[in-house]
């Protein structure tokens, strides 16, 4: 007993000498490697889905709708892993509970069979709901209550998950390119072993977090954002530098206003959560097939979804300084402006991308651009072939044609320049996409060449306008999404702070499951689609712009 008090009581010694107790790194590598399984997987999953050789030659339709409704369980799951740990296992043993379903979910992924991808998604759910909630709750549970290191570790930690999300994409475009999707959902999976060794072999430096946490508001929503991968409260730096006599004023006027108007205040912010996640985890399906098919570049479309971590961790310490600055001077926005502020910008990272999508869409592809280019046909497209004369029967063909392993032939395959396995000569994509319509509608591929090139060549833009909508948007990430959780914290009547929680987590689960919208990305053209989701964002900022006041009524001194 007594060595097993002196292992709890260790980490706050650190606190109270002014360091970071071991267990804060222990945490740190647990998570990123945890991290690097989980967007690994991400990165690839779409791309798997549709792939005609290794994956299932699925539409961008069906992959989008698979893909958020497992974001939506994944977001959502944490409500029940933390509670379960909460009454039932404890933190740590729920932490490695999560961590073998996710090394099973990632293994399962390496076996080339649709029933392994549904079997390996509920893995990868339930591993989720007991790893990210605990591990998060561990970290605070590392320093005693008031201890003034607990915002900077939870930093450090949100650091840990965005190293992870850097390093998953880049790591699975070189291992996806050697040695196929199987082999890179294998490594995906190795990273998980590494992050239950890591946790596993020094578990005395995280002893004590198995105490029952008695959170304060600011640790609750570091918590509830760092489970979901949302930037902790810290990064907003609000109110950082008032005094507690300040604070406890601030709470007075806060218990003065109606349990009614601050719960009414807290909807209209989950209202706009549900848009900002409905448009932010595009990432995952259209701004990986836009990186995919029409940007410029040598690589999948897996990397880019190491472009928004990357940015984060650019961004991160330059705004928390800033808004330090502006504190410092009492010029700081209220929480519920920087929202406002951080839709906006996400509004306009799609602009950005509809404005390089219209210079796509623009132009004419010459014989040169067609030879060496790649194309696809989908639902646009045939509407577009439709439109300029193309028989219906050929079109009808060419939309339902399936092999003998029920893959589509033509819809939705992206045909590029490769080698033929068996000559070892090149094949232009041009020449193998009309060899293709040719044998499934024998002749209208040559009949209507020019047509079906020009309306099925996937363009291509400069990676610049990727990256710089990546930037804006992460930039309103970091200005929207800690202020939520904190806001919640701060506003939520106690009696109800548990509830209003949880519907964060509810409305972060349904903004995921709108990502669907995505199924619309074969439909419309490119440059539609984008701004369609960044006027949602646009008018969801207008709205909170207008909603200002009322809502600052609604919650004094945020």
């Amino acid at each position: 007993m007594a060595s097993t008090t002196a292992a709890n009581e260790t980490p706050y010694l650190h606190a109270a000498e002014g360091k970071h107790p071991k267990g804060l790194y222990v945490l740190f590598a647990t998570e990123m490697w945890e991290r690097f399984s989980f967007y690994s997987m991400l990165a690839l999953f779409t791309l798997y889905l549709r792939d005609p050789t290794e994956g299932f030659g699925w539409t961008a339709t069906q992959a989008t709708t698979l893909y958020a409704n497992y974001l939506m369980f994944v977001y959502a799951s944490p409500l029940i892993g933390g509670l379960i740990a909460d009454k039932i296992t404890g933190y740590r043993k729920a932490v490695i509970i999560g961590g073998f379903f996710f090394m099973a979910g990632h293994g399962l992924l390496s076996i080339p069979a649709l029933w392994a991808v549904y079997a390996a998604l509920t893995c990868l759910v339930i591993g989720n709901g007991f790893f990210k909630p605990n591990v998060s709750t561990m970290v605070g549970n590392l320093y005693p209550e008031g201890s003034h290191l607990k915002d900077r570790a939870y930093n450090i930690f949100y650091m840990g998950i965005n190293v992870g999300a850097l390093f998953s994409p880049i790591v699975m475009e070189i291992v996806r390119q050697y040695a196929g999707f199987h082999a890179a959902f294998a490594v995906a999976a190795f990273g998980m072993v590494i992050s239950v060794a890591i946790l596993w072999m020094f578990k005395n430096d995280v002893e004590s977090t198995e105490r029952s946490p008695l959170r304060s508001a600011e640790q609750a929503a570091d918590t509830a954002a760092t489970a979901v991968d949302a930037p902790p409260h810290g990064i907003s730096q609000q109110n950082e530098s008032e005094q507690t006599t300040a604070n406890n004023l601030r709470q007075d006027r806060m218990n003065a206003v109606p349990d009614w108007k601050r719960v009414a205040a807290l909807i209209v912010i989950f209202l706009i959560v549900i848009v900002f996640w409905m448009v932010f985890h595009q990432n995952g399906s259209t701004l990986t097939y836009w990186a995919d098919d029409n940007t410029a570049w040598n690589v999948s479309g897996t990397i880019s979804n190491a472009i928004n971590p990357l940015w984060i961790i650019i961004l991160t310490f330059p705004l928390v300084w800033f808004w330090g600055l502006l504190d410092r001077r009492g010029l700081e926005p209220a929480t519920p402006t920087k929202m406002a502020i951080g839709m906006m910008l996400t509004g306009l990272s799609f602009f950005v991308l509809y404005f390089a999508a219209t210079i796509g869409e623009g132009t004419v592809a010459t014989p040169e651009q067609l030879a060496g280019g790649s194309f696809r046909i989908n639902e646009r497209v045939l509407g577009n072939l439709r439109a300029d004369g193309v028989p219906e029967d050929a079109l009808q063909r060419i939309a339902t044609a399936k092999n003998e392993e029920n893959k589509f032939v033509i819809n939705d395959v992206k045909f590029f320049a490769k080698e033929d396995e068996t000559t070892g000569q090149k094949i232009s994509g041009e020449q193998q996409f009309i060899d293709t319509i040719n044998g499934v509608a024998p002749g209208q591929g040559t009949q209507y060449r020019d047509a079906f090139l020009q309306r099925s060549y996937l363009f291509q833009v400069s990676p610049f306008w990727l990256l710089l909508a990546y930037g804006i948007l992460s930039l309103g990430e970091l200005m929207l999404s800690p202020m939520g959780l904190s806001l919640v914290s701060k506003v939520a009547p106690l009696r109800m702070r548990g509830l209003l929680m949880g519907g964060w987590f509810v409305a972060t689960a349904i903004g995921n499951k709108l990502t669907q919208i995505g199924v619309y990305w074969s439909i419309w053209n490119q440059s539609k689609f984008f701004i369609v989701l960044g006027a949602m964002a646009l008018v969801m900022s207008v709205v909170l712009f207008l909603l200002l006041r009322p809502l600052k009524k609604a919650m004094p001194g945020v």
